[in-house]
C-alpha cells in the first residue's frame, strides 16, 4: 500500500445507507465539482489530492462540464493502487434543465457514464423542477424556451434508469416540499435524496422533517454558504456566531458548518480544490458542537441565496455552482 492509499485509509468517513435503490453507502462528507471555468486538470488533480486524503464521495453534474476529469481521476486512483474499486467510489451526477424531458433521461445518464468511463453511477439526480425546450446549456436562459415539467415521465425515465442499474440510486435536487408530493404522487421508486442548499444560515427545517418522515436523505450543497454572488457577504464564512465557537473550540469556521451539518443527520457536499482544506473537510468526526454552541446556530438569521429565477437571469455563475 502506498504512503497516500494508507493516509487516505486512516479518515473513516461515516456513511449512510440510502432508503431506496442499491447504492452503496453514501458517505456523509463529498467533495463538489462545480468549477467555473472549467480546467480539466485543474478538476482532475482536486480529485486525485482528495482521494489521497479519505474522500470516497464526489458529486458531478452534465452542467459542471467536470464528469470527464472526474472519471480520469478515478480511473487514475485506481491504477495508482489509492482505492481499489470502483466500487470504493460513491459518485452522483444530476440531469440538466434541457435534459428533463421522458425521451432524454437515459440517453442523458449514458452520456454521463460515457463522459465518466463508467458503467453506473451510485445516485442520478434530477438537477432543478424545472424543464428548459432541449438544446445545449447556455445562460441565461429565455423564459418562453420554459415548459411544464413532466414529473411522471421524467421519473418514470428515472426509475427505468435504476431498474437497467446505469444508476444505483436515484434522487432530485433543488425540490420543495410541493415538488416531492408531485414526484412520490407516481413513484414506484421514492427518491433517495434530496440535494438542496443548506447550511447554518439556510437551515431548512421544514424540508428536513418533511423528508425525514418519507425516508428521502438530505444532501447539502453550499455548506460552507457558497460565495458572494448578491454582494451581501458570505453568511456562513462571515458569521460572528460561528467564528466565536470556532475559537472556542479550535477550529475553522467551516468544520463547525460542516459538523453542524453532520449533526443534522444530513450529507455535505462541500467544494474545495485545495488539498489542506479538504483534508480539514474531513476533520470534523472525532468532537461534536455543546448545547449551547447548537442553541447558537439555531438562532442564526436565515437568507436563502440561490434562487430558480437565478436560470434565467445575468447570474450566470450561480447557476454552474449549483
Amino acid at each position: 500500500m502506498s504512503m497516500a492509499a494508507s493516509t487516505a485509509a486512516a479518515v473513516a468517513v461515516p456513511e449512510v445507507s440510502l432508503r431506496s435503490g442499491d447504492a452503496r453507502p453514501m458517505p456523509m462528507v463529498g467533495m463538489g465539482t462545480a468549477q467555473f471555468p472549467v480546467v480539466n486538470e485543474a478538476t482532475r488533480n482536486a480529485v486525485l489530492a482528495a482521494i489521497e486524503v479519505g474522500f470516497r464521495h464526489f458529486d458531478t453534474a452534465f452542467l459542471y462540464g467536470t464528469e470527464e476529469p472526474l472519471g480520469e481521476a478515478a480511473a487514475e486512483a485506481i491504477r495508482r493502487g489509492l482505492v481499489r474499486s470502483r466500487e470504493d467510489l460513491f459518485v452522483t451526477s444530476k440531469l440538466w434543465c434541457t435534459q428533463n424531458h421522458p425521451h432524454l433521461v437515459l440517453p442523458s445518464l449514458r452520456e454521463t457514464l460515457k463522459n465518466l468511463q463508467m458503467e453506473y453511477v451510485d445516485l442520478y439526480l434530477i438537477h432543478w423542477p424545472v424543464c428548459i425546450k432541449p438544446g445545449p446549456p447556455k445562460f441565461p436562459n429565455k423564459k418562453e424556451d420554459a415548459v411544464p415539467v413532466d414529473f411522471e415521465g421524467v421519473w418514470r425515465a428515472m426509475e427505468e434508469c435504476q431498474r437497467l442499474g446505469l444508476a444505483r440510486a436515484i434522487g432530485v435536487s433543488n425540490f420543495t416540499t410541493k415538488h416531492l408530493d408531485r414526484v412520490l404522487a407516481v413513484a414506484t421508486i421514492p427518491p433517495a435524496v434530496n440535494q438542496v442548499e443548506l447550511n447554518p444560515a439556510w437551515q431548512q427545517r421544514t424540508l428536513r422533517a418533511y423528508c425525514a418522515d418519507r425516508g428521502i436523505h438530505v444532501a447539502a450543497y453550499s455548506p460552507l454558504g457558497g460565495q458572494n454572488w448578491d454582494g451581501q457577504g458570505n453568511a456562513v464564512l462571515d458569521s460572528e456566531v460561528l467564528a466565536e465557537i470556532a475559537k472556542a473550540r479550535g477550529k475553522t469556521v467551516a468544520q463547525v458548518a460542516l459538523r453542524w451539518i453532520h449533526e443534522q443527520g444530513v450529507t455535505s457536499i462541500a467544494k474545495s480544490y485545495n488539498k489542506e482544506r479538504l483534508k480539514q473537510n474531513l476533520e470534523i468526526f472525532d468532537w461534536e458542537l455543546t448545547e449551547e454552541d447548537r442553541l447558537k446556530i439555531s438562532q442564526i438569521p436565515q437568507r436563502k441565496v440561490v434562487q430558480a429565477t437565478s436560470l434565467f437571469s445575468e447570474e450566470v455563475v450561480i447557476c454552474l455552482v449549483i
